[in-house]
């Protein structure tokens, strides 16, 4: 019956990042199947402790999220979860190797969203380190199959596209970050007065990473390197966007692909890795 309760536990996660991106659903979908459940696996984690920092505003989100670290804590302990997500998670924590190091500094940036920050250039980076830059690692760490040295060789360029998505995150939901939640992670910056110099440095900044990134993908084993590839090509078109975009646009709308847009991007993107020459 465990094993009935562990594929209930996957479909949860699967169905959770359906639901909440349709952009890393394509890239997932680019992937080798035998790599689909651990990613799903651990983006539901992922979303699962950023809605609670997020979105839960009519609860006390301090008691949510320090009971879903003791529960996170727990699942990886006992190797079972009744939380069908952590369940899920914590079975690719056991079978992938996951170092608590990683998932530690994630939650350690989850739980900054919980109060006001002013961010100077150490906390933006601190953060960027744990909501996204160990993310990548620990997708990293499916993707090599437990190959230490690929793990090894490839890290730095893992984090820089973790880096890179989050950076495009910022800019894309600055509205609802600055409006909604009172967050501005740029550090300097008041996006009040948010202007074409201060944009220019931020994506300068962005498309850095992104080109740094590329060299690691083209790494990648090819069970992973056409979803990977994917995800990279959609957010550099909404980078591309984004930059096309006046700064004064920024706090006024947010900036999306248009699911069609979206495919037509996952078969171009499938095409290129399909003939290796990306």
């Amino acid at each position: 019956m465990k094993l009935l309760f562990d594929k209930m536990s996957y479909e949860c996660s699967k169905y959770t990042t359906k639901l909440y991106s349709t952009s890393f659903s394509f890239g997932i979908k680019a992937l080798n199947k035998k790599i689909h459940e651990p990613i799903y696996n651990i983006y539901g984690f992922v979303r699962l402790a950023d809605e609670i920092v997020d979105s839960f505003h009519d609860y006390n989100k301090k008691d949510l999220f320090y009971k879903f670290k003791e529960d996170t804590i727990s699942s990886i302990e006992q190797k079972i979860s009744l939380n069908p997500i952590l369940n899920s998670f914590q079975k690719t924590v056991h079978e992938f190797n996951i170092d608590w190091d990683l998932i530690e500094t994630f939650l350690n940036s989850m739980e900054m969203d919980l109060n006001e920050q002013i961010y100077d250039e150490e906390k933006y980076n601190l953060y960027i380190l744990g909501s996204a830059e160990v993310v990548g690692l620990m997708c990293l760490k499916v993707f090599v199959f437990g190959d230490k040295e690929k793990y090894n060789s490839l890290k730095p360029y893992a984090m820089r596209l973790g880096s890179a998505f989050q950076k495009v995150n910022f800019l894309r939901d600055a509205n609802a970050d600055f409006e909604g939640l009172g967050r501005t992670y740029f550090p300097g910056v008041n996006m009040l007065n948010f202007d074409e110099v201060q944009k220019a440095q931020i994506e300068k900044d962005i498309e850095d990473d992104f080109s740094e990134a590329l060299v690691g993908i083209k790494n990648l084993p090819k069970s992973s390197r056409g979803g990977v590839y994917l995800a990279y090509r959609y957010y550099y078109k909404l980078f591309l966007k984004i930059k096309s975009t006046p700064s004064h646009m920024i706090l006024k709308k947010r900036i999306r692909i248009p699911n069609f847009r979206k495919l037509i991007i996952m078969i171009k993107s499938i095409s290129k890795h399909q003939l290796e020459i990306i």
